[in-house]
C-alpha cells in the first residue's frame, strides 16, 4: 500500500491557451448559458464514447447549493486567509477555543440545509447510463449521495461532515448526536466512550484537516480508479490540494482524456483535452446529459 503524506496546498498556474470561454447568450432552463458549439460537441463526444468515467469534484460544484467554496474570488479562505491557517489539526487539538469556535460554526452552518443542484444531478445521469466508474470528491457535504449517486461509487478523500470521530479511540458516530450535545451547552464535547475509561478523547468532524494524514485505503482507491478510467472530468476544483490533485496526471498517464470544468484556472490545465470556464450547475447538464 502506498504511504500517502499530509493534506497539502499548491499554487495555481496561469490558464492554458486551450481554455474556452463560456458565453451566456441564450436561455437554457431559465439560465443564460452558451458554450462555443465546437467545444460543447467535442466534450459531448468524449462523454458519449467513454465507458469508464471518473468525475473528480471540488467545492465549486456545491456553491450553487449555498455552500461557499474556499479559493474562488469570494471563497472563505480568499477573503479570510487567517482562517485557512487556523484550519490545521495542530491548532484544533491544541486550542480548546479553536474547537469551541469550530463546533459553534458547525452547529449553525447553512450546509445542513443545502440540497443538490443541477450539477450534482447531471453526474447521476452518468450512473444511470452505467458510465460512471467512480466519483472522487474533495467535498465533505454528502450532496452527491443525496442526489442519488450510489455510496459504493463515491470516494470521499477528505472525509464527511455527517460524522464525528474521536481523535483518541477512533470511535465514529453520527454528527447529529454530537451537535445535540453542543446545542445543549457543551462547548467542547469530548468522547463519551473514552470518558467511561478515564481517558480524554477530543472529538472532531470526520473530515481531513490540513496537516492530518489521509486515510491510505481511500486515497489508494482514488488513484486506482484514475488508472482504470478512459475519461476523467474534474469539476469545480482549482486542483491545488494534494495528493488528490495528482489523480489528474495519473489518469492522463494511463491514457485517459481529461476535461476540466471550473470558473478559474487550475494547476492541471496543461493536461486537459478540453477546458471550460463556467458556473458548474449551469454547464454540467449540457455536457453530461443527452439533449442537455
Amino acid at each position: 500500500m502506498r504511504a500517502w503524506g499530509l493534506l497539502t496546498i499548491g499554487t495555481t498556474r496561469a490558464a492554458s491557451p486551450c481554455s474556452t470561454d463560456v458565453r451566456r447568450n441564450r436561455e437554457a432552463e431559465g439560465v443564460g448559458v452558451n458554450i462555443e458549439r465546437d467545444t460543447l460537441g467535442r466534450v459531448q463526444d468524449l462523454v458519449a464514447a467513454a465507458d469508464r468515467i471518473v468525475v473528480l469534484t471540488g467545492a465549486g460544484i456545491s456553491t450553487d447549493s449555498g455552500i461557499p467554496d474556499f479559493r474562488g474570488p469570494k471563497g472563505l479562505w480568499t477573503l479570510n486567509p487567517k482562517a485557512e491557517k487556523m484550519a490545521t489539526i495542530t491548532h484544533y487539538l491544541a486550542d480548546p477555543e479553536v474547537r469551541e469556535i469550530a463546533w459553534q460554526t458547525r452547529l449553525h452552518s447553512s450546509a445542513w440545509e443545502a440540497r443538490p443542484n443541477a450539477g450534482h444531478r447531471a453526474i447521476v445521469s452518468l450512473q444511470d447510463r452505467a458510465q460512471l466508474h467512480a466519483l472522487i470528491t474533495q467535498n465533505v457535504d454528502g450532496l452527491h449521495q443525496l442526489a442519488g449517486v450510489s455510496e459504493d461509487l463515491v470516494i470521499e478523500v477528505h472525509g464527511t461532515m455527517h460524522h464525528s470521530r474521536c481523535w483518541n479511540c477512533q470511535d465514529r458516530l453520527p454528527m447529529a448526536e454530537t451537535l445535540r450535545r453542543v446545542a445543549a451547552g457543551e462547548n467542547d464535547p469530548d468522547c463519551l466512550r473514552c470518558r467511561t475509561r478515564g481517558e480524554h478523547g477530543v472529538l472532531k468532524s470526520d473530515t481531513i484537516s490540513f496537516g492530518q494524514s489521509l486515510v491510505p485505503e481511500v486515497i489508494d482507491r482514488a488513484f486506482r480508479v484514475a488508472k482504470e478510467c478512459d475519461l476523467l472530468i474534474a469539476v469545480g476544483s482549482t486542483l491545488a490540494v494534494g495528493p488528490v490533485n495528482r489523480v489528474v496526471p495519473e489518469a492522463k498517464r494511463h491514457g485517459a482524456q481529461v476535461v476540466i470544468v471550473n470558473g478559474e484556472p487550475t494547476e492541471m490545465d496543461h493536461l486537459a483535452t478540453e477546458i471550460i470556464r463556467s458556473g458548474i450547475s449551469e454547464v454540467l447538464p449540457l455536457l453530461l446529459t443527452p439533449g442537455g
